[in-house]
């Protein structure tokens, strides 16, 4: 475990273990006063935290704590046990440092995530008995799909069909039912125009859906692609995403950055006024 120096005054704690074998980084904004909390969680694939500093400097800059984990959608359980240890991790952190931390009512604070990691995120607030019952404050997904099935979805159904009770004859009534009796939270979606991985029509469904039922969901369409959405490329050479400071992308990323930073701020809003 390390301590950097990062950009515009961040530091960063890399190689925190939060459990299971696994590893953290956690990035500290600039500032002296307890910074609102944000879990940022990277897609499919392996351990790949790093894929996400550029996105989690940029909203640490703002003013936000940012707990990165790494986790693997490949484990035989989708993930399930890595992103509920590194909730548990991040609710730890919180109540360890509180000089330095802030979180919303009961220690809500923002779960955010890019693709595979954002509809992971949206299906742990809706179905808040995962975690015990501790729900995020609010959600933000980032260029994510709502829509896939059981196979696909290691925590509930599928947000679509958790939120909607679409999930079939077998699963319907489970689904419904979760999504009923959870109360609602924010939804922010960050979507790309450009995005060939997970076409932006899913955030467009999820967010009506959501909306008709009552739960508060805003949607940013950018122009740019998967990649680009969390300041980020494509490299085929090594089938992971690298670090770009292509326009389109950095847009992007701020748009990205300034939803997660806004929403954290308002829960830590949200709990001042409800005190």
């Amino acid at each position: 475990m390390a301590d950097d120096a990062g950009e515009g005054g961040v530091r960063v704690q890399r190689g925190v273990d939060y459990g299971l074998g696994k590893l953290a980084d956690v990035y500290w904004p600039p500032i002296n006063a307890p910074a609102p909390l944000a879990l940022l969680w990277h897609g499919i694939g392996v351990d790949e935290r790093d894929v996400l500093e550029p996105l989690a400097t940029a909203v640490s800059t703002l003013g936000i704590a940012v707990v990165v984990p790494d986790w693997e959608s490949e484990a035989a359980d989708g993930g399930r046990a890595h992103l509920l240890a590194s909730v548990e991790f991040t609710r730890a952190l919180a109540r360890e440092r509180p000089a330095e931390l802030a979180t919303g009512r009961d220690g809500g604070f923002v779960l955010a995530g890019w693709s595979r990691g954002g509809k992971m995120a949206a299906s742990l607030a809706l179905n808040p008995a995962t975690a015990g019952g501790w729900r995020p404050s609010a959600v933000v997904c980032l260029a994510s799909g709502f829509s896939k099935g059981p196979a696909m979805s290691p925590i509930g159904v599928g947000p679509f069909a958790d939120l909607t009770g679409a999930a079939g004859a077998a699963g319907a009534a489970g689904a419904a039912g979760a999504a009923a009796k959870a109360e609602p939270v924010p939804f922010r979606l960050v979507h790309g125009t450009r995005d060939t991985v997970v076409n932006i029509q899913r955030s467009r469904d999820f967010a009506a859906a959501a909306a008709s039922r009552g739960w508060p969901v805003g949607l940013t369409e950018t122009d740019t692609d998967h990649a680009g959405i969390v300041m980020t490329e494509y490299d085929e050479s090594t089938r992971r995403c690298r670090p770009t400071t292509a326009p389109p992308a950095i847009a992007a990323g701020l748009l990205s950055a300034a939803a997660i930073a806004q929403a954290a701020a308002a829960t830590i809003a949200d709990a001042a006024v409800g005190q």
